[in-house]
């Protein structure tokens, strides 16, 4: 179990570094975690690309819907041979106690609560990646845009538990 928990953050990891070589400013993007073996005898040609020690791929899937991501994650149904999967997002973070300067959650919409976290003058950009496997592990990495002293350097959070919420919608992707 351990390894496996060590597994899942690793490809955690490797998906926010493929994501990071994109830059920043990109839409959500879902992967598929597949079996590298599996991968492989299915589709030969990648030999040259993957690396059969590695024993979870992550495959990209296709765009994301515009729209809300729950809804559009409660529409995914994977086939047998995905035995997880993550997700890589761009979020803002706000700092402790600043939920008080934001609208009122029962009166504002998403988009106006959206709109006031992205001008708060102490946001920070994120990109978060939270993987699960159908197994029930799940890891989560957050990249944080330019903090401290240098602004060039960007921070790098893991925890399982950054995005419980993201960490559960995921896990229910994977639901037979």
């Amino acid at each position: 179990m351990e390894s496996q928990q060590a597994g899942v953050a690793a490809l955690a990891r490797e998906i926010e570094e493929f994501m990071a070589a994109g830059g920043w400013d990109q839409p959500p993007q879902l992967f598929a975690l597949v079996p590298t073996a599996a991968l492989l005898d299915e589709q030969p040609e990648l030999a040259g690309q993957l690396d059969r020690a590695n024993p979870l791929t992550p495959v990209a899937q296709e765009a994301l819907p515009e729209g809300d991501l729950a809804e559009a994650l409660g529409r995914i149904a994977w086939p047998d041979l995905v035995i997880g999967c993550a997700l890589a997002q761009e979020i803002i973070v706000l700092p402790p106690g600043s939920e008080s300067e934001l609208p009122d959650v029962a009166e504002a919409d998403a988009e106006s609560l959206r709109r006031a976290a992205a001008d708060h003058p102490q946001r920070t950009e994120a990109r978060l990646v939270a993987a699960v496997l159908r197994e029930g592990d799940g890891a989560c990495v957050m990249r944080l845009r330019g903090m401290g002293t240098d602004e060039s350097v960007d921070e790098i959070v893991e925890s399982p538990d950054l995005a419980p919420n993201l960490v559960e919608a995921l896990k229910a992707t994977l639901l037979p």
